[in-house]
């Protein structure tokens, strides 16, 4: 069951969060050195830098304030920040940031992590969304902006946890964080975590388990040697939700499920081992040296919905073996000098990037018989033979070279950049026993300036551009495709606003105003289609509101909200003028929060609201926005902590994102969840 948009709900996030923030242990300091609710951020400019000085968007979000009310997918607890709306399912996580997808613009502490799968947030401190192209640091792909999970590191008197979760949908989840010192200049640090699930939908189940263990080895005062390992697995159930009928969700109950849920599975291992080196040459200047290596081992059995006609649904089924491999190594120095009057914040690095995929695909052999829309439960089990779809092994090799110099001259604060990026993609189909190498060079620049002329406000414009060659997203290409040739697609932004501290530094927002464009789209000639032509553009025009205050000592704000205008300007004729699929015109969220110290009462309740959105890019399928309220209560005692959290309080129907017009994924109805933790 659908239910229409909620325009009241969104309205009143925008009026409220005009007062929004985030709680005072995250205060830092900004440039004129007063107290603020602005963040120190790093991933905008690899360097800590105060986010005042950051001439783009950016939210940094704690990890604890995303999985506060449960344990979401990351898709779904980024679907409250200011555009941002959840695009996935149970296989993989998926957003889209302004418009734009950023399926493959994934990172973890800066390396890139464009896997596909499910990822867990025990072992990770903060999410940082970066608004906008990104390859000025990056390289390829970053067209909406990234998302760069940091970490939890060692360090010296850091206090370890253990936590156990209960819920709905028989949730349990066991979770630890300890922390150690092996000696002066040795920090140790291990997060593990079971967890186990059922489902509202029927017959969906998940479990998983999180090993990452860590070290810091202060080798002696200007060297230091931080080590991490991270292994996520995850066993579940695919489910790509309900079909859409005349144009809208099916009336369906929500618990309906149209896999075949007694043999489809997903097993995946992601691991990732990364090493970061830190030499400080002088008092100016520091040179640091990162290693990362990840690894992912899936395979998954899948039947699901590819058509509805009438009453009857037709499915298709698909067996995938894949390995992926990642290899990556970025060399930077960071220093500080001054030319005259100006001062020079330079940033120097050389990336190198190794990337492998060898996916092997089976389809059935024979088309599966139509089953009853409205009883799931009858649909025939497809049992025949498969045969193979792909054997296929895709390599990519990268360089880039980059330098960025953030200048300060009084009240003005200039930040350029400028990277080359040579790429290469390598594909063979062993099935088809062919073999194809494309290699192209992209530049990548960056250009923000910031003018400071009063004390507690920053205004800021910018410009940046990034490049998407073909086969850089999914990496892989189609040996002997006549469209392989083709240039990169590039997208460029255009941004400007104001960042600023009210009330004696207890509120601070963020307002800006944007247009990003893909002007050289792949579209198909009107004339051949079968022949791609960069012709395309896609456009985004949009404001965002973004705030955080601590009110009081015990009283705290946090929201934002988005209206973005999203359109494919030039297209293919049947997208021309559509909104891009599961992209929305206004999404937000505002928390309000109760915290009396480090002992006692503490609370928070709030509303996430997203309006409506497109199940696919031919916009024939709209599945509706939604208000969805969650509170918790808790108290702190000792060393101990309790907590009882509800999520969608209102059990109000609503769908989260869509993979396709006939797999639309209907949100959580009310779960509760009892955690408790003992802090030593």
């Amino acid at each position: 069951m659908y239910t229409p948009n909620h325009p009241r709900a969104l309205l009143g996030v925008a009026l409220l969060a005009l007062s929004a923030g985030a709680r005072a242990e995250d205060e830092t300091m900004t440039v004129v050195g007063k107290r603020s609710q602005h963040e120190e951020v790093a991933t905008a400019t690899r360097t800590n830098t105060p986010a005042k000085l950051v001439p783009q968007a950016i939210d940094s979000v704690k990890a604890s304030e995303l999985t506060a009310f449960g344990q979401p997918t990351l898709s779904e607890a980024l679907t409250g920040i200011p555009g941002v709306n959840a695009s996935g399912d149970t296989r993989f996580d998926s957003v889209n940031i302004r418009g734009f997808s950023a399926s493959n613009d994934f990172y973890l502490d800066g390396f890139r992590d464009d896997m596909q799968y499910t990822r867990d947030l025990g072992n990770i401190e903060r999410v940082e969304v970066l608004k906008g192209p990104a390859a000025v640091l990056y390289g390829r792909g970053s067209t909406g902006g990234i998302i760069n999970r940091v970490s939890k590191k060692p360090q010296k008197g850091q206090e370890s946890s253990v936590t156990a979760l209960v819920g709905s949908f028989d949730t349990r989840r066991v979770a630890a964080d300890l922390n150690a010192e092996a000696g002066e200049r040795v920090q140790l640090r291990l997060n593990l975590a079971q967890e186990d699930k059922d489902s509202f939908r029927n017959d969906v189940t998940s479990k998983r388990t999180l090993l990452a263990p860590s070290a810091n080895w202060e080798i002696s005062d200007k060297l230091n040697w931080l080590v991490q390992y991270e292994r996520n697995a995850h066993d579940r159930t695919p489910d790509r939700g309900i079909p859409g009928v005349n144009g809208r969700p099916a009336d369906v109950p929500r618990e309906y499920v149209y896999s075949d849920t007694r043999r489809d599975f997903i097993d995946d291992v992601a691991q990732s081992t990364r090493s970061r080196l830190s030499w400080d040459l002088n008092d100016q200047w520091q040179l640091r040296q990162q290693l990362g290596y990840s690894t992912l081992d899936s395979q998954f059995d899948n039947t699901y919905v590819t058509s509805v006609k009438g009453d009857q649904v037709t499915r298709a089924r698909w067996q995938q073996d894949l390995k992926a491999n990642s290899l990556i190594s970025n060399t930077e120095a960071e220093g500080q000098l001054q030319t005259g009057p100006v001062e020079h914040r330079l940033l120097i690095g050389f990336e190198q990037n190794w990337q492998e995929r060898t996916p092997k695909l089976y389809q059935n052999a024979s088309p599966i018989p139509a089953g009853n829309l409205y009883d799931p439960g009858s649909l025939p089990t497809y049992d025949g033979a498969m045969k193979l779809s792909s054997d296929a092994n895709h390599k990519v090799r990268g360089y880039g070279l980059y330098l960025q110099d953030q200048l300060s001259l009084g009240d003005w604060h200039l930040v350029g950049g400028l990277r080359r990026d040579d790429f290469t993609v390598t594909s063979r189909r062993h099935d088809l026993n062919k073999e194809e190498t494309l290699s192209v060079t992209s530049l990548s620049p960056r250009l923000g300036l910031v003018w400071n002329p009063l004390e507690d406000h920053a205004f800021y414009t910018s410009y940046s551009k990034t490049f998407t060659p073909v086969g850089g997203e999914l990496i892989g290409i189609t040996p002997g495709d006549k469209n392989n040739s083709l240039d990169p697609q590039n997208t460029r932004l255009y941004e400007g606003g104001v960042k600023s501290d009210w009330l004696d530094g207890r509120l601070a927002t963020t307002l800006s105003l944007y247009r990003l464009e893909m002007y050289n789209k792949r579209s198909k000639d009107p004339l051949d289609p079968t022949k791609v032509t960069l012709t395309g553009l896609q456009r985004t025009d949009g404001i965002e509101l973004s705030a955080r205050a601590q009110l009081t000592d015990e009283l705290y704000l946090r929201g934002g909200i988005a209206i973005q205008d999203a359109e494919q300007v030039k297209a293919d004729a049947d997208l021309q003028g559509k909104r891009p699929m599961n992209v929305s015109r206004q999404n937000g969220q505002l928390f309000a929060g109760y915290e009396n110290g480090q002992h006692g009462w503490f609370g928070e309740t709030g509303v996430t609201a997203v309006g409506d959105r497109f199940a696919d890019n031919a916009n024939t399928t709209t599945f509706p926005g939604y208000a969805r309220f969650d509170a918790r209560a808790g108290y702190r005692w000792q060393q101990w902590e309790a907590q009882l959290s509800a999520e969608n309080l209102t059990d109000h129907d609503y769908f989260v994102s869509a993979t396709s017009a006939s797999q639309i994924l209907p949100g959580t109805p009310r779960q509760l969840n009892l955690s408790a933790a003992y802090r030593f």
